[in-house]
């Protein structure tokens, strides 16, 4: 009983903390309600959007889902950093999420109208550029000033950066506050079972030296206030020691509830049921650098995933462009996801969805900006959407905080 109350009363806070975070601005209202594009979505007539080959998607294809990941072995690379909502869909889907999320930052750095145009057209000659050899390094883009600062500094990163970002000192615990919260008791017990499963214990151990000897052992565990669309589920942060070789370390593990995917599956396809495993088996198709840090497991009878966060991990939160580096940003954000798409299909399927994507999309006309027409239409019929849908939730949100 003792516990049910603890949660009700955690999940009324990050209620108030959701609504807040949305609030801030239209670009964080975008990136926080994915449910509203889905709704919109769903409106649409079929045929309105080209129907893309069925591939592992983002499901969520916002500009703060993307960013420098580290793999296994300390390499460092653009990729989809969040998979919560990926499913087996309509690639173009990722696509129109990516352009809305560029077009509001654009609107945010009090971009004129005519940027977004050639963001949009851009995007478009990113991907495709991805598209046509998703595993040729040497073809990729020159990177945006904003994101080689950011990967820059994710190269040189290690534990001490981590621990002083995400938990304040570099002492083994969590320090408990604003972000880190108290559990109950059978959430620690849960937990201390979940690190004691064989899985658990070889991810962890498969990125930090696993010899003969080698042990890990959960020292601290906390509720992690993190997010924003997944605020009021379970999501917690763990801190563990390796021993082996004379030597310890530390690691930082995040434990996340996987829920059911709002973005539509391709009709006919078959996933996983488990929440968890369509995650894991969508980053490792989308995201290698990630997938193979991932495990899907069950805590307190849910289903979640569970990652070791690395120090080199980090988000492209680009609060402000300018005219030039929001074009760039456009092109090689969406060569990234290109690259991720393309990497699922055949050389054949691959060539004949970039000529769709680049010639003329579902309706066959481009507007005289540049961006296929479906991209144009979509992108600007949903800012308008979300516009409206922001100025609302802040109405709502400035009567509740009266009340």
């Amino acid at each position: 009983m003792e516990a049910s109350i603890v949660r009700d009363a955690r999940e009324a806070v990050l209620a108030r903390q959701r609504a807040l975070k949305m609030a801030k601005s239209p670009h964080a209202y975008v990136r926080g309600n994915t449910l509203k594009f889905y709704e919109w979505l769903d409106g649409l007539p079929r045929g309105t959007l080209p129907e893309g080959p069925p591939v592992w998607i983002c499901g969520d294809c916002h500009l703060g889902n993307l960013g420098p990941l580290a793999d296994a072995e300390g390499e460092v690379e653009v990729q989809i950093r969040d998979l919560d909502q990926t499913v087996i869909g309509n690639p173009t889907h990722d696509l129109v999420r990516l352009g809305l999320s560029l077009a509001s930052a654009a609107r945010g750095s009090n971009l004129p109208g005519v940027v977004t145009s050639q963001m949009l057209e851009a995007m478009v000659r990113g991907y495709a550029r991805g598209l046509a050899e998703p595993g040729d390094d040497d073809a990729r883009p020159p990177e945006p000033d904003a994101v080689r600062t950011v990967r820059r500094r994710a190269l040189g990163r290690h534990w001490k950066h981590l621990a002083r970002e995400r938990l304040k000192d570099v002492e083994p615990e969590i320090p408990l506050g604003r972000r880190f919260w108290a559990l109950d008791a059978e959430e620690r017990t849960a937990l201390r079972d979940l690190f004691r499963q064989d899985g658990v214990r070889d991810l962890v151990l498969a990125l930090n030296g696993r010899g003969e000897g080698t042990t890990m052992r959960l020292l601290d565990a906390a509720y992690w206030m993190k997010g924003c669309s997944s605020l009021g589920f379970l999501r917690y942060a763990a801190l563990v020691r390796i021993e082996g070789d004379g030597k310890r370390r530390l690691a930082l593990v995040d434990v996340k509830e996987a829920v059911p995917a709002a973005a539509p599956p391709a009709p006919g396809v078959r996933m996983p049921d488990d929440p968890a495993e369509r995650v894991v088996a969508g980053a490792r198709a989308l995201s290698p650098h990630l997938g193979e840090r991932m495990l899907p497991a069950r805590l307190l009878d849910k289903p979640v995933f569970v990652r070791e966060l690395l120090p080199q991990d980090l988000k492209l939160d680009i609060d402000q462009f300018s005219r030039a580096e929001a074009v760039q940003a456009a092109h090689y954000l969406a060569h990234v996801v290109g690259r991720a798409h393309g990497r699922q299909m055949t050389g054949k399927v691959r060539a004949a969805w970039r000529r769709a994507v680049v010639k003329d999309g579902a309706k066959g006309a481009r507007t005289g900006e540049g961006a296929p027409s479906w991209l144009w239409s979509s992108v600007v019929e949903l800012a308008g959407r979300h516009e409206v849908g922001y100025l609302q939730h802040c109405r709502s949100y400035a009567d509740a905080e009266a009340a």
